[in-house]
């Protein structure tokens, strides 16, 4: 997950922006010809975010980021690495690593039945 300053991003100019978005086009199609991509998304803002919540079997949906924060949730890779350090290592060449936070969490199973399933 990349964590960035919003405010920052927003100020950034169109020609450095391009260019991010230009290195992070590049870096996506290193990530698939080395076998190690499974998807990469941007994400728009989090004001733009929704949240759910269900509690005692009702919904409620209300508008924003789920916590105040400096940085959000820009976007995020999901890869394929042997174990959490190749996983930093390729982290560590995300473009948008010199400008905010790279946070690497493996996925897990999950258990059900006693039999260790894929989401």
């Amino acid at each position: 997950m990349i964590y960035l300053n919003e405010k920052e991003m927003a100020a950034m100019p169109a020609t450095d922006m391009n260019s991010l978005n230009a290195r992070h086009l590049d870096f996506n199609n290193g990530l698939r010809k080395s076998g190690n991509w499974i998807e990469a998304e941007a994400l728009e803002p989090a004001g733009t975010a929704a949240c759910v919540r269900v509690r005692k079997g009702k919904v409620s949906v209300t508008d924003g980021p789920f916590a105040e924060a400096k940085e959000h949730i820009g976007g995020f890779y999901l890869i394929e690495a042997p174990d959490l350090t190749e996983a930093a290592r390729i982290a560590s060449k995300i473009p948008s690593a010199a400008l905010g936070t790279v946070e690497v969490r493996p996925t897990r199973k999950l258990i059900v039945d006693g039999i260790a399933r894929d989401a």
